[in-house]
């Protein structure tokens, strides 16, 4: 037994042991929040639910099921709730999402199991998703084409294709008020730009105003002719409505323009269930979220956080590695350049929210004020640069990870032997070509690991972010197809601060809690994705300049 402690063995082990644990408990993580956001698109059951109170009132609850819990019974009754039976020591009480929202008040209720007298599954209850309001559940009795029953010997089919023409109108006059319309309302704001500037320039005279005056008034006409087509839009998707019975046995119409899609998840399959599921999955990815981000999905948090990523990505990568390669390469080793390297590692435990800080008060209000007076002094007192941005955002996580590129970049550099620099030298190579051809593509697998890093830092940070640009919700991407295309100037949105305001800052925290792990685990899908494109581009260049390692 001694010897074998002696051999080191068991610290192998033991080593071996701390490394699959570590394993283990981030897979488990992982699995965690896959399974309690993924679960969140199943079609769950709905159930109709007969209960009675202790005084003896019968109701009907229409809902699904949320979760369940034991509670003690002690604890009830000293709330002041009163049994109509002896209850045992723990009772069950069950989470139930009602919806209804305008009529109930809140999406969801706890019942004690002691309340229910029956339950069913009836197969003709529907779920009608909503733009607003949240769901509604309910028995779809009939449509209606302009007050007036349309007949149908399927409603369910008839409901559908109803409510597909509803949505395809609501989606072109969105597509028309964002585009065509928000390109108008852009060069509207362009042209009153510019005649302020050329007032400001004292160069205004009757012609150019003219000019300007003409361009308003065209288009100003053609916004007309588009406010019609979107108010022509809206008028035929409120053409149809449907009459549904609710849990109260009262009979409500829902305008279709409202209803985004109707599903009856008691009479699916488990192929139609798990085509809703991957549907369900889509929407999540590609629509913009509503409701105070509690319903609709994620796509301006996906885009901003990728936009915001690769920019900081292009801004940090050069100034990285230039600051390494003068560290390494030309500096010589004295007490400046011994103080820099100590500089560069106390900067990588600055906490995050202190560079934010820096951000806003130097990138914001200094750098962003300066090009506001310099360039767009006639957008003033409006802010155009000198308020937070997408861009003053990747600048200041390219700061926040500036040090990890260093470090890394120069560990590369260190691994390349200096008979590689003097084999270069000696065929009459200059230094800056060794550089340029030798040495950076041999340290280029480091430069990606470092890239790596830092990548995986700045996707996940947030604290920094809610300083100099990101937003609850963002009216326009960065991206778009107004001049110059891409606004670096814009306010956007990040999944990991979408967290946060679903999670701590909803008013209906039941509704968000599963979207809280929808999103983790989609932003973990966003990083981990990230991570691997980089990861294949780093294999590449290491094995392509392999050859020069011999």
């Amino acid at each position: 037994m001694g010897n074998w402690f002696k051999s080191g063995s068991p610290w192998i082990w033991m080593t071996g042991g701390a490394v699959s644990l570590s394993l283990i408990a981030v897979l488990g993580l992982l699995l965690l929040i896959a399974w309690r956001g993924l679960s969140y698109f199943w079609p769950a059951t709905v159930y109709e639910w007969q209960l009675q109170d202790s005084q003896g009132h019968t109701s009907t609850l229409i809902g699904q099921l949320y979760d369940s819990e034991q509670v003690p019974s002690e604890r009830l009754i000293a709330a002041g709730y009163t049994f109509s039976q002896p209850p045992e020591e723990m009772v069950t009480r069950y989470l139930i999402k009602t919806g209804n929202r305008e009529f109930v008040g809140l999406d969801f209720r706890w019942v004690l199991a002691t309340d229910i007298v029956s339950r069913s599954e009836p197969k003709d209850v529907a779920i009608f998703e909503r733009t607003k309001n949240g769901n509604f559940y309910g028995y779809p009795l009939a449509v209606l084409n302009q007050g007036q029953p349309v007949a149908s010997d399927n409603l369910p089919l008839t409901l559908a294709e109803h409510v597909n023409r509803a949505v395809e109108l609501s989606e072109q006059a969105l597509d028309l008020q964002k585009q065509d319309i928000g390109a108008i309302n852009y060069q509207l704001e362009r042209i009153r730009l510019k005649e302020r500037k050329l007032e400001l320039d004292h160069a205004l005279n009757a012609d150019n105003q003219a000019e300007l005056q003409s361009q308003t008034d065209v288009l100003n006409s053609d916004y007309l002719v588009l406010e019609n087509t979107l108010f022509d839009y809206r008028k035929q998707a409120e053409r149809d409505s449907v009459v549904v019975k609710d849990m109260r046995g009262a009979e409500v119409t829902l305008n279709l323009s409202q209803v985004l899609h109707v599903t009856y998840p008691n009479d699916l399959n488990l192929a139609q269930k798990l085509m809703q599921w991957l549907t369900g999955m889509a929407n999540f990815v590609m629509d913009d979220p509503r409701e105070a981000n509690t319903e609709g999905g994620v796509f301006p948090a996906i885009f901003g956080t990728v936009f915001m990523v690769m920019l900081m990505a292009v801004i940090v990568t050069p100034f990285g590695v230039v600051a390494a390669i003068y560290l390494h390469e030309y500096a010589k080793k004295g007490p400046i350049t011994k103080m820099i390297r100590i500089a560069v590692i106390n900067l990588a435990g600055v906490p995050s929210i202190v560079y934010g800080v820096f951000g806003l008060g130097f990138f914001v209000y200094v750098l962003g004020g300066s090009i506001d007076q310099l360039f767009y002094p006639e957008a003033l007192p409006a802010p155009t640069f000198g308020s937070p941005g997408v861009i003053w955002s990747a600048l200041t996580l390219a700061i926040l990870t500036l040090p990890v590129v260093i470090v890394s970049t120069e560990e590369g550099l260190s691994r390349i032997p200096s008979a590689v620099r003097q084999g270069s030298l000696a065929l009459g190579a200059t230094k800056a070509e060794t550089l340029w051809r030798i040495v950076i593509p041999m340290a280029s697998p480091a430069i990606m690991t470092g890239l790596i890093l830092a990548v995986a830092r700045a996707a996940g940070e947030v604290a920094p972010l809610m300083l100099v640009g990101v937003v609850k919700l963002a009216p326009t991407l960065p991206l778009d197809w107004n001049f110059p295309f891409v606004h670096l100037e814009r306010k956007f949105m990040h999944l990991g601060f979408h967290i946060y305001d679903v999670g701590f800052q909803s008013p209906n925290v039941e509704a968000a809690r599963p979207l809280v792990y929808a999103t983790s685990f989609l932003l973990v899908t966003v990083i981990v994705t990230l991570n691997l494109t980089a990861i294949g581009v780093r294999n590449h260049l290491r094995e392509k300049y392999r050859s020069l390692e011999h």
